[in-house]
């Protein structure tokens, strides 16, 4: 085993080491010392309760931020924390930093403590202090805070409510808001308006209610504006002192003690908007404050630029017709040596009248006025050199100019197509006349006649009605001037002159022309010859005679206007009229016509309904012009669906007449309404029962039949009756026969008459009869079997006659046959004729006996060897040579011959239409008159009886017929 040896060097050295642990035990404890930090001493507080803030101070060392806690004191609750720089005040060592409160500070007790902090190293907090509220037990009261605050607009506020110890609370109102609250301490209640509007001039009231109702609580808030300005200028009105005036931006909205206090260089103004300062000082400053904040506005100027002068005192006028002087005087005597610039105003027609200008002026000419018209004025100058403002204005100055003779009047005339009419003018203006106007005189004057004559009219006249023939003749170039003159008070007028003519020319047509908003516009082309101007009239179109008419005069050359007047009323028509060369000698040229504005007419249309067969025809008249209130456009034609009306036609505006065919048989009802372009009337209506078409048809073919019917009976009768209608209307008439020499001795022809004739010769009265004589030759007659008897018996057997040459008729013939012309002609001058006439009827009748028994009811016997002569009257017959009247009763007992034809005892032919029937009595006393009319001997025409025969039968054709009927129906048979 080995053996170590024993050296010092191998002991440890502690000494080292024991040192190493002094020094770091001696660096601890120097670093612990450094760590620790002071505690804030001396804290105190202090409170603004009008801005609501908390300033805190307090003794802190060395340190340089400090943490701050604001508690409220009786719930314990944080109401601020944080760490803060405060600011070291070098006389007093202390720490100071400013806590604004959104409550109240008087709303409950707040506590406050700080500690000093070195980065993450902090200091023990300082002891409490406390700022004490108005929620003590100690102050009962109830309160609310804060009281009269003001605001600006759109701020926040924060409202608290203490109640009274051992209240409830209730609400908070703002205004009329309830508000949301939220609670501080056990008494103390708080709520917050947000972006407040501007209060009412007397504030917006904050009330606390609390369950205790004769106790109420609350505040006032006053929401406002800082001052704003702007104008802000000084001036001076006497040249010396300086008057500063401004204007507000906007409305404070802040009065009394919260209102704007204002101050121009440091001197208080006691009124708004303006400052009155003792001398110019060329410089101003001026200042407005108010709670909410200030402003200043700066204004400088020399004493001549800024003159404002003041009003013209004294106004005083010196009056004429046409022009007036004004004076005044000035306040101030400095203004003798100013240059000033004058207005003067029309008041009354709020008129500027012109600018005068001068040293110190003092008066002004007023030209162009009118005489006798009332004037109201006012002046107001302002400096000439380095105008500033104009001064102003004085008080008004009355006064009337002067009377003067009156101005000629407007007149016109209209004229009727009578020669009457209207001489009218327009009454004069106030402008116009002058004066008080004392009358008019009006003059007629015919230039061609020099006739005139002359009246005076009243001042209220404007018309006065002529009538032109009463005073003065017509001719070709007639024509009358109309003259009115004016009087006043101070003379007469120029003469104003119309002339008055007839105008016969066709006036032009009427045009439309169409209302605007600036009246009737109307145009026409110019005439270049023409220098003279024009003149329009209008009337109402329903007037005819002595229309109000209105017109307007134009200077020439003038081709359009507009009419506007007053008196323009709606729906009713009105006419224009064109007239050149108004004064000198007027022509119509154009005419217009229309309406200020159409309306639906306002009568109806008169509506008649008939039924023409199956179909309805409507017609109606036009309405009249009075009712149409416009242009009518046509007619809208309707027929009535129980409570609809279905249009069935639109009628332009010539057509009144309208026809619907194929309705039902039944009531139908029809409206036909006018129409303007403003709508229709309320329409003409008229019904109808429409009958059954088929009984119209029937009805129709009943009467055609019974026509046939009636028709064929008398064909009928006429074929059963031929031979008497032939011998009546179409008798046989042979040709003369010239047996022999013509030109024989004077001798007698005898005739023998067909069979069953009789012969109507007409001759003139005043034939002398010794000429002629007709004899009769009676021959044998075959005896028929028939006639013989009681009843009459007609004949047709012809009567040999007996004609003499000498017998001359002046009258033409009329030939049957175009050869027989120069037979029947050359007959008239033979000695001895044989010639064969044809009687309607062979009855007695138709011979004139001298004794009345050869005519009985037995018939007609005719006698051989029986003849009569011109000579002796004897038993022949001659025709008759006066007519017989038909007035007479037939029942007479006279006989009704003439005593000529009874002397003669002959046969005179009927010259007028007598009855061949006689009645009883006839056939005892008279021979029955015959039918007809005679024949000639060439001709079948019947001869007419002359013209007093004819005037005979006019009197009595209701005779002549009964004859002819009753002579048909008593005719023999075929």
């Amino acid at each position: 085993m080995p053996h170590l040896p024993n050296s010092p060097t191998a002991k440890p050295n502690y000494s080292s080491v024991w040192l190493a642990f002094v020094l770091l035990g001696i660096s601890a404890i120097n670093t612990q010392a450094k760590i620790a930090i002071t505690v804030p001493q001396q804290v105190s507080l202090s409170a603004n309760f009008s801005t609501q803030q908390l300033s805190i101070s307090w003794l802190g060392g060395e340190a340089t931020t400090f943490d701050l806690i604001i508690l409220r004191t009786e719930f314990n609750e944080t109401v601020f924390y944080d760490t803060v720089s405060a600011v070291l005040n070098q006389d007093g060592g202390q720490h100071q930093w400013t806590w604004t409160s959104v409550e109240p500070l008087e709303c409950t007790s707040l506590s406050v403590k700080v500690r000093s902090r070195e980065g993450k190293t902090i200091s023990e907090w300082s002891e409490p202090q406390i700022l004490e509220g108005r929620d003590l037990p100690s102050n009962s009261v109830q309160n609310m805070f804060p009281q009269d605050r003001t605001v600006p607009v759109g701020a926040n506020t924060t409202f608290c409510c203490i109640v009274d110890e051992g209240k409830e609370f209730k609400s908070i109102l703002y205004g009329t808001t309830v508000m949301n609250v939220k609670r501080l301490s056990r008494r103390s209640y708080a709520t917050t308006a947000v972006n407040q509007n501007i209060s009412g001039q007397s504030g917006t009231n904050v009330v606390c209610l609390s369950n205790y109702p004769s106790r109420l609580t609350g505040a006032v808030i006053f929401v406002g504006y800082p001052p704003l300005l702007s104008k802000f200028e000084c001036e001076t009105r006497d040249l010396i002192i300086a008057e500063c005036q401004w204007e507000e931006g906007r409305s404070t909205n802040l009065y009394r003690k919260n209102a704007n206090h204002y101050s121009v260089n440091e001197r208080d103004c006691p009124k708004r908007q303006r400052c009155t300062l003792s001398q110019w000082d060329g410089n101003w400053t001026l200042l407005a404050v108010n709670p909410l904040g200030q402003y200043s506005l700066t204004d400088s100027a020399e004493v001549s630029h800024r003159v404002h002068p003041v009003a013209p005192v004294k106004l005083t006028p010196v009056a004429h017709a046409w022009n007036a002087t004004v004076h005044w005087e000035w306040t101030y005597s400095s203004y003798s040596s100013l240059a000033l610039v004058c207005q003067v105003e029309l008041a009354s027609h709020n008129t500027m009248l012109g600018n005068f200008s001068g040293v110190g002026l003092r008066s002004a000419v007023l030209l162009d006025l009118q005489p006798d018209e009332e004037y109201k004025v006012k002046v107001r100058c302002g400096s000439q050199k380095n105008f500033w403002k104009w001064g102003d204005w004085s008080k008004a100055l009355s006064f009337k100019t002067k009377p003067y003779v009156p101005d000629a009047p407007d007149v016109w005339m209209w004229m009727n197509r009578d020669n009457t009419g209207l001489v009218v003018w327009k009454p004069l203006t106030r402008r116009q006349s002058h004066g008080q106007i004392v009358g008019y005189k009006v003059t007629l004057w015919n230039s061609e006649e020099n006739e005139q004559h002359t009246e005076i009219l009243s001042p209220e006249s404007k018309v006065l009605p002529v009538n032109l023939t009463r005073w003065a003749s017509f001719s070709g170039d007639y024509k009358v001037i109309a003259t009115v003159i004016a009087k006043n008070v101070e003379g007469m007028s120029q003469p104003a002159s119309v002339l008055l003519r007839l105008i016969d020319d066709e006036p032009p047509a009427l045009a439309q022309t169409v209302y605007t908003s600036t009246g009737f516009p109307l145009s026409w082309q110019h005439n270049d010859n023409s220098t003279c101007g024009y003149l329009v009239e209008w009337c109402n179109a329903l007037c005819t005679r002595d229309c109000p008419v209105d017109w307007i005069r134009l200077d020439a050359g003038n081709t359009n206007i507009s009419v506007q007047s007053a008196d323009f009323q709606p729906g009713v028509r009105y006419n224009f009229s064109l007239y050149g060369c108004p004064s000198d000698f007027p022509v119509l040229t154009h005419r217009w016509q229309g309406y200020m504005q159409e309306l639906a007419p306002s009568s109806s249309v008169r509506l008649e309904i008939t039924q023409q067969g199956c179909d309805v025809v409507l017609t109606w008249e036009e309405i009249p012009l009075a009712g149409r209130r416009g242009f009518l456009l046509g007619y809208n034609v309707y027929i009535s669906n129980g409570s609809q009306l279905t249009r069935l036609a639109n009628l332009d505006l010539g057509t009144r007449t309208y026809t619907k065919k194929g309705l039902s048989v039944s009531i139908h009802k029809f409206t036909v309404k006018a129409y303007t372009s403003a709508g229709e009337d309320t329409g003409g209506t008229a019904s109808i029962r429409l009958e059954s078409c088929d009984g119209l048809i029937l009805e129709i073919l009943a009467s055609l039949g019974m026509m046939t019917l009636l028709l064929a009976t008398v064909a009928y009768f006429c074929y059963k009756k031929r031979r008497w209608v032939k011998k009546a209307f179409y008798p046989d008439i042979p040709e003369p026969k010239l047996p022999g020499d013509w030109f024989r001795t004077q001798g007698l022809l005898d005739v023998k008459p067909p069979p069953h004739s009789m012969v109507h010769i007409i001759e003139k009265p005043e034939r002398d009869s010794s000429k002629d004589a007709l004899v009769v030759i009676p021959e044998e007659e075959e005896d028929d079997g028939e006639g013989i008897g009681d009843e009459p018996v007609d004949t047709d057997e012809p009567q040999s006659l007996r004609y003499y040459n000498q017998v001359v008729d002046e009258r033409p013939i009329r030939p049957r046959f175009p050869d027989s012309s120069v037979s029947s002609s050359s007959s008239v001058d033979s000695a001895n004729t044989d010639v064969t006439y044809t009687g309607i009827q062979t009855s007695c009748s138709s011979l004139v006996f001298r004794s009345d028994s050869q005519c009985s009811s037995e018939g007609f016997q005719p006698h051989t060897g029986f003849s009569v002569s011109s000579g002796d009257r004897g038993g022949g017959y001659q025709p008759q040579m006066q007519p017989v009247a038909l007035g007479g009763n037939l029942a007479s007992p006279e006989p009704l011959v003439e005593p000529q034809v009874v002397s003669s005892g002959g046969y005179k032919p009927q010259s007028s239409w007598l009855l061949d029937s006689p009645t009883e009595t006839d056939e005892k006393i008279s021979p029955p008159p015959s039918l007809g009319s005679p024949t000639s001997v060439a001709s079948t025409q019947f001869l007419l009886p002359d013209s007093e025969e004819h005037e005979e039968e006019r009197r009595q054709p209701s005779s002549s017929a009964a004859a002819w009927f009753t002579n048909l129906l008593s005719s023999a048979k075929p």
